[in-house]
């Protein structure tokens, strides 16, 4: 079927909540539009968990609030859906080493309760389906 007829055809029904359909790439867009907005609101959780190798955590917290507002924004309209879909994948990336710390951090916290604990670590392999998520979400926009 020619690119320009598959275009028109409908998302498939059903399916995962990581799938390419319109509902998954708004919750794609609501994830990563909360997630922004929580590191303007409350910046001190992100703050403390970027690497000290990258210097002053406050630029880096902004920064990576600003892309996520950006992805998220860019998910919504279908001109710049596979763009926003293909960064957020990568940003999805780049902050996997600030989940590591989080969870270095957590596990030798004695403050740190053991429900905290096992959901840091949880997360950690978690990032893998956020990536294939904005991945079949830049695969639907084209």
């Amino acid at each position: 079927m020619p690119a320009r007829a598959r275009a028109h055809l409908p998302a498939p029904a059903g399916g995962t909540p990581l799938g390419a359909g319109p509902g998954a790439r708004a919750g794609l867009a609501g994830l990563l539009g909360v997630a922004g907005v929580a590191h303007f609101v409350r910046p001190a959780p992100f703050a403390r968990i970027v690497p000290r190798a990258l210097g002053r955590p406050e630029p880096w917290v902004a920064a990576s609030g600003v892309a996520e507002l950006a992805c998220a924004t860019g998910l919504l309209a279908p001109r710049t859906r596979r763009p926003a879909a293909l960064a957020a994948a990568g940003l999805f990336v780049a902050v996997y080493p600030a989940n590591l710390v989080m969870a270095v951090q957590a596990l030798r916290s004695d403050r740190a309760p053991g429900w905290y604990r096992a959901a840091v670590l949880a997360r950690l392999p978690l990032q893998a389906p956020l990536v294939l998520w904005a991945l079949r979400a830049a695969g639907a926009a084209r």
